[in-house]
């Protein structure tokens, strides 16, 4: 019995123990609770505070979202990519869609003669419109891409003609801009640098005037199907103004519109970009003109040298001969082997004439005066006596074969005292006019 009521204290004793830490754990959770909950505004009201202090002290009031910066919308689910075909053109089956064009030249780097080419750095635009690629936009803003979204949609197919080498430029990335609008209005940018032919006319270098063209034109769509034009006429075209050629002056740009036709194929549009460039001569002044002119100068230097001093003037003319030479070979080994003359070849070739003509010059008169010495030397030894000899009829001879009386001779070598026929004090000069008289004589020469 005693025993029962023990046991009966001991469970009523736990019970009062579990259910005051049971009230004591429960108080402790709602303090926890009260705490967080307390904190929590706590924090919420310092943000507040926060927020309006940043609101009152920057200026700046943030514009409000725009659908086609969202995060959320992906550019090709609100252009509406996988919904339509773009492999066909806009308003495919209708009025043939207009293309214009602008063009931004960048630098126009080299100009070949031997080749017959240029090469051109240039922004290649193109505008259009395609219903296709419209979207919502709240405050009508456009949207930009790059190479990316290009291949996926519709883009005009432009080409070079008669270009020889062109590449868009890709470093770091693919240099390609595509910008759609609101309303569908498609703008597509490329950097683009081309190598095409230009057909030069080198009659008149280096006084020549070049006027090259590059010509764009779709390859695939003929204008029933693509418009292709100058967006605003001539003012469609700039240029950087630090654009410079070493060997050339840019003097205007230009453009144009033709329609081109293939027999094959049909009518295209085609557009012209012509530029005029006017050659700098200076260069060439210093290069070739004036030393071609020394070299002329130089040959006829030789004319005041003794024909004797055979050492002096032969080297002085072959000397001028192979510098003119090498000055005709160094000009045409930088042009274009053409079919016609060119205005410096007949500057350099008549200038080589007057060289080669100063070493004939000499040949010439060192042949005649070898000759006539010759002749002057046969002829005295052919002669029985020579002047100076006291009796001037022995001196002259017989008549028969000089054909001379001696009142010939004496008119013509009367040079010492009147009537005296002796030794003269010019004893050579007379020698000299005897000689030349009897040069003279076809019958003591042999000629007929």
């Amino acid at each position: 019995m005693c025993t029962m009521q023990v046991d009966t204290v001991l469970v009523l004793f736990c019970v009062c123990l579990m259910g005051v830490s049971g009230r004591s754990a429960h108080q402790r959770g709602d303090k926890l609770e009260t705490y967080k909950q307390s904190r929590s505004r706590r924090e919420t009201s310092r943000m507040d505070d926060g927020g309006a202090h940043s609101k009152t002290a920057s200026p700046i009031l943030k514009r409000g979202p725009d659908m086609t910066k969202s995060p959320m919308t992906k550019s090709e689910q609100l252009l509406r990519i996988d919904d339509h075909d773009f492999t066909m053109r806009p308003a495919f089956g209708g009025p043939p869609i207009p293309v214009g064009v602008d063009v931004q030249v960048e630098s126009l780097d080299t100009i070949s003669e031997v080749d017959m080419d240029f090469t051109m750095t240039l922004y290649l635009r193109h505008y259009w419109k395609d219903e296709r690629l419209s979207f919502t936009s709240t405050n009508n803003q456009s949207m930009t891409f790059d190479s990316r979204l290009a291949k996926k949609i519709w883009v005009p197919d432009m080409f070079f003609v008669h270009s020889k080498r062109s590449f868009i430029h890709d470093t770091t990335t693919d240099n390609v801009m595509l910008r759609v609008y609101p309303d569908g209005n498609v703008l597509y940018s490329l950097r683009v640098t081309v190598t095409a032919m230009c057909n030069m006319d080198l009659s008149r270098f280096p006084l020549d005037t070049q006027t090259c063209s590059l010509e764009i034109e779709s390859y695939a769509y003929t204008d029933d199907d693509l418009m292709l034009y100058w967006k605003k006429g001539n003012e469609s075209l700039n240029t950087d103004e630090r654009i410079s050629l070493s060997q050339f002056l840019i003097q205007k740009f230009h453009t144009t519109t033709k329609l081109a036709f293939y027999s094959s194929t049909g009518w295209y549009n085609r557009l012209y970009i012509h530029f005029t460039l006017r050659r700098h001569v200076f260069f060439f002044l210093l290069q070739t003109y004036f030393p071609a002119t020394l070299m002329v100068m130089l040959s006829w230097v030789s004319f005041w040298i003794d024909r004797r001093a055979v050492p002096a003037r032969v080297p002085l003319g072959i000397t001028t001969v192979l510098t003119m030479s090498t000055i005709i070979t160094g000009v045409n080994a930088s042009m274009p082997r053409v079919s016609y003359i060119k205005a410096v070849d007949i500057y350099l070739w008549v200038s080589f004439v007057f060289v080669f003509l100063s070493v004939i010059e000499y040949a010439a008169v060192n042949y005649l005066s070898t000759v006539q010495e010759r002749k002057e030397r046969k002829l005295r030894e052919r002669l029985p006596c020579t002047c100076g000899i006291g009796n001037p009829d022995d001196a002259m001879c017989d008549p028969q074969i000089t054909g001379y009386t001696t009142m010939d001779v004496n008119s013509i070598g009367n040079y010492g005292t009147a009537g005296n026929y002796g030794m003269p004090e010019n004893g050579g000069r007379q020698e000299r006019m005897f000689a030349q008289v009897v040069l003279g004589d076809p019958q003591l020469t042999g000629q007929p």
